[in-house]
């Protein structure tokens, strides 16, 4: 039986290795006075593949929340969705 528990163990190091890989991280983008709500809305679409109706929910609650978090993901996965969105005038990091 020994070696079925030695197998249990691996495979528990494997996927607690995976888990931590694996941390979301969030894309924020915040308020601002210049952007106005359709150029946020055309950034969300074509950076983070929103459809407009998400877009335009994510710049409801950035205008009145302040922040929003527009997308999850990987740290790898989300920077250069960042870059994008401060390329484009718009306040954004990820946390």
């Amino acid at each position: 039986m020994k070696p079925l528990e030695h197998l249990i163990e691996i495979e528990e190091d494997v996927l607690l290795e995976e888990i931590v890989d694996q941390e979301e991280y969030d894309l924020v983008v915040f308020n601002d006075d210049v952007n106005t709500f359709e150029h946020v809305i055309r950034i969300l679409v074509k950076v983070c593949n929103h459809t407009m109706e998400q877009a335009e929910q994510c710049s409801l609650i950035i205008h009145f929340k302040g922040k929003c978090s527009v997308k999850k993901g990987s740290f790898a996965k989300l920077k250069p969705m960042c870059e994008s969105i401060l390329d484009a005038g718009i306040q954004a990091t990820i946390v």
